[in-house]
């Protein structure tokens, strides 16, 4: 589904009702408080494209993939376009191979560091219609860059199918942490693959909240084939009446000292299922290899259903490798508590599930914390009762 325009560079050039749209999202006021550029994408294709001056100046690269496939960068982007997600790796890959549109692409050169984030926002506004955005984003030797994905859509009373792909490479001792904030409407099918590869001595980490879809499969997959390259993840899902979201992380040992972390608290109410997947694999040459998986379930009621399915496979003896996991609901007595300092009884449990995700809130920039508060706060309304 085409937008009613093409790609523009200033603000002022885009139609009202799109701009209309992206502007209640808080597009593109926090590119003027806060980002070093920011991609729009409405239905399939960007509408909206810019990058600050001064980052520019330091070579950084970032636009639009049509435009990345034409210019000076194209060899860069067949380079590594589908090398990481390859067509055959599931039906949704192959599809997303042979439809996708629109997406970023970012190059960060040797030695740059941008310390202000890039974001890319994809909003699907058609009923019944599909979104494939392709990502790439290559961070040179030695370079550092946050990025910020925001992904949201209206609900309709027909299915809607997202399956982008996320492609990340990260050079020897460099570092890449890529957020992700996900407010897709009730009536979406989530079918997203990232993967991302790290050399010797690099950092890939991954914030990733997941508040909407009807149905999300989600693993981000990070390889550590460099020596001492390592990974962190960070996640919160919260599933709630209707919604199936089964999420999680996978992580692959492919050298020697290499370490992982992956740390996830999912929340679930009215029926929602949540079910947290991860695949810890270290391979026979990754000596003292670390990895360490948590994860933590808070369910609402006793109509919800939380699972944790972790998986290890550990080719060598060389290697200290560790999971852990809990299920609880909410105390009474802290809700009690709470409600004794004044709270209605709503607001003390909101309250409390607000900190329950404080470890991913806290890894934000502090507007899109406040954002991932308000939609906690929003699928705790009517919990009560």
């Amino acid at each position: 589904v085409r937008p009613n325009t093409n790609m523009k560079t200033k603000w002022s050039d885009v139609p009202d009702d799109i701009k209309n749209t992206f502007e209640r999202l808080g597009i593109p006021q926090a590119e003027r408080k806060s980002l070093a550029g920011v991609g729009a994408q409405y239905d399939s294709e960007l509408v909206y494209h810019n990058v600050r001056e001064d980052v520019a100046k330091l070579g950084v690269v970032y636009t639009d993939m049509e435009s990345a496939l034409k210019g000076e960068y194209a060899d860069m982007v067949r380079t590594h376009f589908m090398k990481l997600v390859k067509p055959s790796d599931h039906k949704f890959a192959a599809l997303h191979g042979a439809v996708w549109s629109g997406g970023s692409f970012v190059y960060v050169p040797k030695g740059v560091s941008v310390e202000i984030p890039l974001q890319s926002y994809f909003r699907l506004n058609a009923p019944g219609a599909g979104q494939f955005e392709h990502t790439l984003i290559i961070v040179d030797e030695g370079a550092d860059l946050h990025f910020i994905e925001g992904c949201s859509a209206p609900k309709y009373n027909v299915a809607n199918l997202h399956a982008g792909c996320v492609e990340l490479f990260v050079g020897k001792n460099a570092k890449l942490r890529y957020s992700t904030i996900e407010n897709w409407s009730k009536n979406m099918y989530n079918l997203n693959t990232k993967r991302a590869i790290v050399e010797e001595g690099g950092t890939i980490e991954w914030v990733s909240g997941s508040f909407g879809s009807h149905v999300s499969y989600l693993y981000p997959m990070s390889i550590l084939k460099g020596e001492g390259s390592r990974m962190e993840f960070t996640g919160i899902t919260f599933a709630g009446k209707g919604q199936n979201l089964d999420t999680g992380a996978k992580v692959v040992h492919a050298a020697k000292n290499t370490s992982s972390y992956i740390n996830t608290k999912s929340i679930s109410k009215d029926g929602g299922i949540s079910t947290f997947r991860s695949s810890v694999v270290v391979n026979k040459q990754a000596e003292n290899a670390k990895a360490a998986v948590s994860c933590q379930s808070l369910m609402l009621d006793s109509i919800s259903r939380s699972d944790t399915i972790p998986a290890m496979d550990i080719r060598t003896r060389k290697a200290n490798v560790g999971h852990e996991a809990q299920i609880g609901s909410i105390s009474d007595e802290a809700v009690f508590y709470l409600m004794s300092r004044g709270m209605t009884e709503e607001d003390a449990r909101a309250c409390i599930v607000s900190g329950f995700a404080d470890n991913v809130s806290k890894e934000l920039p502090l507007e899109y914390a406040i954002e991932m508060n308000n939609l906690i706060r929003l699928e705790m309304k009517g919990s009560i009762g």
